[in-house]
């Protein structure tokens, strides 16, 4: 006696519709119903993946603009592609170097007083520590400070004044005197985590470094001294000119390290996740390996006039750190394309998606060349193969597929 189960279409790639005849020994009849051509392939062991492969582009990732914050003319300014590391000039003002440091804060005030606190004063502590200058103990972190008040003059209570004034000159004639308020003390000041306090050390410190620096050597910093960066820049594009007033827009900067900034639509972003692998195919068609850097949170609308062919799309950034920088090697900018990888299932079983049969009463089957239909589980499927298990497969098990 035959039973008949209907095997419908196989909706994942390449469908087709098999009506098979199952006997009562679990062979499967064809003879009756419609026919389909087909072939045997092997079951092999491999690793899986889900992959997709988006345009990208080679640079030197999102370019910032450096304004100058003090006033003066422009004297100097770096060539474009020109790398500016900590402690080296940026430009000069009146002919004074504005010296680049590392940090997140830039200055914000003007650092004088003794036992200033703040994260501004922290740019300065680290910085002139990795310049390999002494700048002695710091308060620990819940130490109440008291700045010193600062005389009109500029000196710092406590401290002696400017070299240079005419101790031996006669007074000048004192003016009458009105009664005045009381100046208030100051308020003393708790240091937190990412403070620093600008102590007697630190401000000796900076005149050592203000000298060799070429500034002068005054233990003053103000706003515009120094151009605080994230890290090393490198000078994209220079917008000033020499003798232009040095509080405008002078120049653009990037990172040092090539990159690769790929556009991707939102939900196609979820599948993506930092320090997951790719592969970069560069315009001569090598290849070079990266990591999934960062990943965008401000979602955009592309732009045409950008060479973005999804005009008006939302989109996400994502950024690719390159692991074979000599691949890249000669190139600061180029149409690339890189191959993300969401998911690997590593040594499992594997067929043609063709060999999969629809059971009638739910699940999948694949057929051996005798006629057999053996129950399966499907896992992953990519490029045309499908994973499986089930009773009695394994590698090298013979199964029927479509050709």
């Amino acid at each position: 006696m035959a039973v008949a189960v209907v095997v419908p279409a196989v909706v994942v790639a390449g469908a087709f519709t098999v009506t098979a005849w199952q006997d009562d020994d679990g062979r499967a009849d064809t003879s009756k119903g419609d026919t389909v051509r087909t072939a045997t392939a092997v079951v092999t062991r491999s690793d899986l993946s889900n992959a997709q492969t988006l345009d990208g582009t080679l640079g030197y990732g999102r370019a910032t603009t450096v304004k100058g914050g003090r006033p003066g003319l422009v004297t100097w300014l770096p060539a474009t592609g020109t790398t500016v590391r900590r402690g080296e000039p940026l430009y000069r003002v009146d002919n004074v170097p504005v010296p680049v440091l590392y940090g997140a804060t830039p200055l914000y005030r003007t650092l004088r007083a003794g036992g200033t606190t703040g994260p501004d004063v922290r740019t300065v502590a680290d910085n002139l520590r990795a310049l390999g200058y002494e700048i002695g103990p710091q308060p620990p972190i819940g130490t109440w400070v008291t700045p010193r008040p600062v005389t009109q003059d500029g000196v710092t209570a406590g401290e002696p004044a400017p070299t240079g004034t005419a101790s031996d000159a006669p007074p000048p004639p004192s003016a009458p005197t009105t009664p005045s308020a009381p100046t208030p003390s100051p308020t003393p000041v708790q240091v937190r985590r990412g403070d620093a306090v600008l102590t007697g050390s630190l401000i000796a410190a900076v005149k050592r470094w203000q000298t060799a620096a070429g500034m002068p050597a005054t233990g003053v910093l103000g706003v515009g001294d120094v151009a605080v960066q994230s890290g090393a820049v490198r000078v994209d594009g220079v917008q000033a000119q020499l003798a232009d007033a040095a509080d405008g827009t002078l120049m653009t900067v990037t990172s040092t390290t090539k990159s690769v900034a790929v556009s991707v639509d939102p939900s196609e972003a979820g599948s993506m996740k930092r320090g997951d692998r790719v592969t970069v195919t560069l315009p001569d068609d090598s290849t070079a390996r990266g990591t999934v850097a960062a990943i965008g949170a401000t979602v955009r609308s592309s732009d045409a006039s950008s060479g973005d062919d999804t005009s008006g799309q939302a989109r996400l950034t994502v950024s690719v750190a390159l692991r074979d920088t000599g691949a890249v090697r000669g190139l600061n900018s180029a149409p690339v394309r890189v191959s993300f990888t969401s998911e690997t299932r590593e040594n499992v079983l594997t067929v043609p998606i063709g060999a999969l049969m629809a059971l009638h009463e739910g699940g999948y089957a694949v057929q051996l060349p005798g006629g057999r239909l053996v129950a399966v589980r499907t896992g992953m499927f990519s490029k045309g193969l499908v994973e499986i298990s089930g009773t009695g497969i394994d590698a090298g098990t013979k199964v029927v597929t479509t050709s």
